[in-house]
């Protein structure tokens, strides 16, 4: 991945979230800028899989024909080389191991985030995916599956193969998604790794980003939750490091506007508008927390059944030029983390 890391500022890498960051919300970023480097959502991998039509589009269909990883999730070694293998063939940077999804239906198939319990599968399902990729290799990881005491180990694994880049999530599979990312540990695989370490977890604003570069001696910022509710992220993360002065500086009005086209990008004829209002909710599930006093435009749209009455409270909340940045785009969780700081650092 060293070919592809800019000189002064970290690489910004569009995080893979399922059924989330799909083709359709890939589009939409590229219009507002979007990242270096794209991570699709993950194949499933297992004896009798084929890479799935919907995930191998985002490939074929790359809205702005920035590199792309292939991300795999499984643990049969077969199955995951024939499937590197085959997805080769595409247009594509290179292949990712996903060794971070925390989902409980996932780690009981003793993949994703599941197989941080079985260093030893690890091993050697990263040497026979390494002997068939001759393209860029990564993984993306947690700290530990119930403990961050167990990353020293799993740092010396991954350290025994040539692996290109080494994305983490700091948090352990245990601690999900909770507020607080034990940035210490992305800074000890910054350290001890051979190759590029991309910090994953929390990155919200230009802020949290230049505190988590210089924390960690992070290359690169791996960036989901955080894009989702600010598009905007990727182009202000460069304008920062460009040391001129921010020039994207997006309204409430504008927030709107991307909302609408988020709607545009996803909609569909086949589906019915029950389920079209669901794929918007999961979008603005990470919008719209921290608008409004006590978060009343997330409170408003959740009980919202129709895509006028959910787009009737966008409008409510969101018709004023205000800047955003005069508004926290952290979301709840990030802000208990700030106050969770805060208590740390209280005498």
């Amino acid at each position: 991945m060293r070919d592809l890391l800019p000189e002064n500022r970290p690489l910004l890498i569009l995080a893979p979230m399922q059924d989330i960051t799909d083709l359709a919300f890939w589009r939409v970023m590229a219009r507002y800028g979007g990242p270096d480097v794209y991570y699709t959502e993950y194949f499933r991998v297992h004896r009798d899989s084929c890479p799935e039509k919907h995930i191998l589009r985002s490939i074929d269909e790359n809205p702005d024909g920035k590199p792309v990883i292939a991300q795999m999730i499984g643990q049969d070694i077969e199955a995951l080389r024939r499937t590197a293998i085959a997805l080769l063939k595409r247009k594509i940077a290179g292949i990712d191991l996903n060794l971070g999804c925390p989902a409980p239906i996932v780690c009981r198939k003793e993949a994703g985030g599941g197989l941080l319990r079985n260093p030893a599968k690890i091993d050697e399902i990263l040497k026979n995916v390494r002997e068939a990729v001759h393209l860029k290799f990564t993984v993306k990881t947690r700290i530990g599956f119930d403990s961050p005491e167990e990353f020293p180990a799993l740092l010396d694994l991954f350290r025994r193969h040539p692996i290109d880049a080494l994305t983490v999530h700091g948090r352990t599979v245990r601690e999900m998604y909770k507020p607080v990312v034990h940035y210490d540990a992305i800074a000890r695989a910054a350290r001890l790794m051979p190759c590029p370490v991309f910090a994953n977890g929390n990155v919200v604003c230009v802020e949290s980003a230049r505190r988590i570069v210089e924390t960690t001696g992070a290359r690169g910022l791996m960036i989901g939750r955080g894009a989702i509710r600010n598009p905007w992220i990727f182009r202000q993360i460069r304008e920062a490091w460009s040391g001129e002065e921010m020039r994207t500086r997006p309204t409430l009005v504008d927030l709107r506007n991307y909302i609408e086209e988020l709607y545009e990008a996803t909609r569909h004829p086949a589906i019915r508008e029950g389920g079209q209002v669901g794929k918007m909710k999961k979008y603005l599930g990470y919008i719209a927390p921290g608008i409004g006093e006590n978060d009343a435009f997330w409170n408003e749209l959740k009980p919202m059944l129709t895509l006028r009455d959910l787009f009737a409270v966008c409008d409510r909340h969101l018709a004023s030029p205000e800047p955003l940045d005069k508004i926290s785009l952290a979301t709840k969780e990030h802000k208990e983390h700030k106050e969770l700081k805060r208590e740390e650092t209280t005498p």
